[in-house]
């Protein structure tokens, strides 16, 4: 063929560089050295400190001595542990006004924002800014905000005859004021997500409940919300799992307090490991939170699929 011919002439007129580069193009080498950066990336960073992690449940080891093997006393001593335990009911806790508060304004500000209004532009920036915001930064700032003496929320209470609130050092406020203010910061990114299912929903929809006779309330309840169930899966589960991880917010505003109040259980993984350097327990406690937090995930998966199917 001389088709064939000339393209082998011309391979052949190559530098050497030239050939080698071409043959390893068109060979199947070329591409596990491309997976290679991933696959070296995924075994160091990922595989390789799962297993260690693993190891160390049932080991006690404090970075300074050598590891030792001691069985699942790990594991008996979280079943064990109260302080444990008050951290999973701090978490709940803060879930439970968490997640509703995230879900309802985030969607009532999407709906608002989908709309026809001035500066949308604007408005979409200014809700989003706080999520890229370093979160030690904003919570830095919302210390600042519940202090008892001289925050601006107190000195608003006083300022219309009420009495300040000890948002921070009361344990029945505190890791409320702390759910508030995760709230605030992590809402951009919901509404991101809201206002990407509000534009995926067909206008036609919305015209032809319009005429026949739907006000804005009934489209809203019978034609947004149940087409914006695939987005309410992954904002549930999006903030659980943020909810389980918390930690930046406590450990800045309260150190755990008062009282072991706001203590979540990454923040007791966090004293765990490095303060009192146990690496076994503290793993221990990291497998506890990822089991807790693939139960949860799962029930409200299931539970949201029963009723979008029903």
């Amino acid at each position: 063929m001389p088709e064939i011919a000339e393209a082998e002439l011309a391979r052949r007129r190559l530098p050497l560089f030239g050939r080698l580069a071409e043959r390893y193009r068109t060979s199947d080498k070329a591409g596990y050295v491309m997976v290679l950066p991933y696959i070296l990336h995924f075994l160091l960073f990922t595989a390789y400190p799962l297993v260690f992690a693993f190891i160390l449940v049932f080991c006690r080891w404090d970075i300074v001595t050598p590891m030792e093997f001691i069985g699942i006393r790990n594991v008996q001593r979280l079943s064990r542990d109260a302080t444990f335990w008050t951290a999973v009911i701090n978490t709940l806790r803060f879930l439970a006004l968490h997640i509703p508060l995230q879900i309802v304004l985030s969607l009532l500000i999407a709906v608002i924002l989908n709309g026809r209004i001035k500066f949308r532009s604007f408005f979409r920036g200014a809700f989003f800014l706080p999520f890229v915001i370093s979160g030690a930064v904003v919570t830095i700032l919302w210390q600042q905000l519940y202090s008892t003496d001289a925050g601006i929320l107190n000195l608003i209470l006083i300022r219309i005859g009420m009495q300040p609130v000890p948002w921070l050092t009361d344990p029945a406020w505190a890791i409320y004021s702390i759910a508030i203010m995760a709230t605030w910061k992590n809402m951009g990114f919901y509404i991101v997500l809201f206002l990407a299912g509000l534009q995926n929903v067909p206008h036609e929809l919305y015209e032809a409940a319009s005429i026949d006779g739907a006000n804005r309330s009934q489209q809203f309840w019978r034609i947004t919300l149940p087409l914006l169930q695939p987005v309410m899966l992954l904002v549930v589960i999006l903030s659980t799992i943020g909810g389980f991880s918390l930690f930046i917010e406590p450990f800045v505003m309260t150190g755990g307090g008062p009282a072991e109040s706001t203590l979540s259980v990454v923040l007791y993984l966090y004293k765990q490991a490095f303060q009192f350097l146990r690496m076994g327990y503290a793993a221990t406690i990291g497998f506890a939170l990822a089991i807790m937090i693939f139960l949860v995930t799962f029930i409200q998966r299931r539970l949201l699929d029963t009723d979008q199917s029903a």
